[in-house]
């Protein structure tokens, strides 16, 4: 059997052009400091050699830097594109990024076989983590690169991550403050999951226990404005959401098909009070009139939804700037950075009718 050919080098093309190594490796990435007469020898020896060129991902990692950042995930690429609050980091991120003349790099996959490969394979200055799902894992895998990262959304407690947040605490707290003080009593929690499986109502003890500790502490929020109005945390219904159309609409028909509707909604995203909102206008009812609605987030949609969705606004580009400084190796954020939100009032929030 014959031995595959050896790849050819950048020595070869010189030795076959009788220049040296260092005239070769000029002709390809500084060809201006090169004699014209020299340069067409040298790229014809390559042309007849069969060589392309240096490798540009091994001569910028050899220079210490690729002006990359990393955005990494455990979800299929899709994700940053189809999930509203995605979709606006990675928006936000891409815009600091460009006025810095820094590339972005999408780091995704399901499997932890694959993960890992991709984390270890990526060409980047440093990794901001969308922790939101294995948030963990994805932390351990990237830990192993020993580049800079930064993690957003995780529910670790562990003080050696660096991480950026906002409190939910707070800002669901401003929600649930806000539809108290319009005058609303007859409120109801629509929730983001707090596991992988269950959905439906659920109840204080196993929101306290949620494995998902956004969806934990937004519920904390809102308890606390309804136990300084002095309204008991069992009376208001939790209905858990997969996060889709489907489930919501489902969790909206069992609060609505009874006779003590809610007259107002604290839902824990955006993207889940859109549609509570379309499923009440197809029901007949108005919003705010017969029931108002406050979102969480503050994703774009939201300002330009029929009505406009009154909402609790996260500090986005703060974010993308903190953790894009960060992942390139500027300044590091050390342990756990807590950035509040702030209540956007708009057109889903009125006074109940009397």
């Amino acid at each position: 059997m014959a031995q595959q050919d050896e790849p050819v080098r950048l020595r070869d093309v010189a030795q076959a052009a009788g220049v040296s190594q260092g005239t070769a490796s000029n002709v390809f990435n500084r060809p201006d400091v090169v004699r014209p007469e020299v340069r067409e020898r040298v790229l014809e020896a390559a042309q007849k050699l069969g060589y392309a060129g240096p490798s540009v991902a091994g001569r910028l990692l050899r220079a210490g830097r690729v002006n990359a950042v990393g955005v990494a995930a455990i979800e299929p690429l899709s994700y940053f594109f189809e999930d509203l609050w995605a979709r606006q980091l990675l928006a936000e991120i891409s815009e600091i990024c460009d006025s810095q003349g820094a590339g972005v790099a999408l780091v995704s996959a399901i499997s932890d076989e694959r993960l890992d490969w991709n984390i270890q394979s990526a060409v980047v200055d440093g990794f901001i983590l969308l922790c939101v799902e294995g948030g963990e894992r994805l932390v351990d895998i990237t830990r192993a690169r020993k580049l800079p990262y930064v993690a957003l959304a995780i529910g670790a407690e562990d003080s050696s991550i660096p991480a950026i947040g906002v409190d939910n605490v707070a800002g669901a707290r401003l929600a649930g403050e806000h539809l108290l003080s319009l005058g609303h009593r007859r409120l109801a929690i629509i929730s983001t999951q707090l596991d992988d499986d269950f959905v439906g109502r659920t109840d204080e003890k196993r929101v306290r226990a949620a494995k998902y500790s956004t969806s934990r502490d937004r519920a904390l929020g809102y308890w606390q404005a309804f136990e300084a109005a002095g309204i008991a945390i069992g009376d208001v219904p939790v209905m858990v959401t997969q996060e889709d159309r489907r489930s919501t609409e489902t969790a909206m028909a069992e609060l609505f098909g009874g006779p003590e509707r809610p007259t107002g909604l604290l839902v824990m995203s955006d993207k889940i009070a859109m549609w509570a909102v379309d499923w009440l206008f197809r029901q007949g009812l108005s919003v705010p009139e017969d029931v108002s609605v406050v979102g969480f987030d503050g994703v774009p949609e939201s300002a330009v939804s029929t009505p406009k969705l009154t909402t609790v606004q996260q500090p986005m580009a703060e974010i993308a700037r903190l953790a894009v400084e960060a992942a390139l190796g500027g300044e590091q954020v050390e342990g756990r950075r807590i950035l509040q939100a702030e209540l956007v009032v708009r057109e889903t929030t009125a006074p109940p009718r009397k």
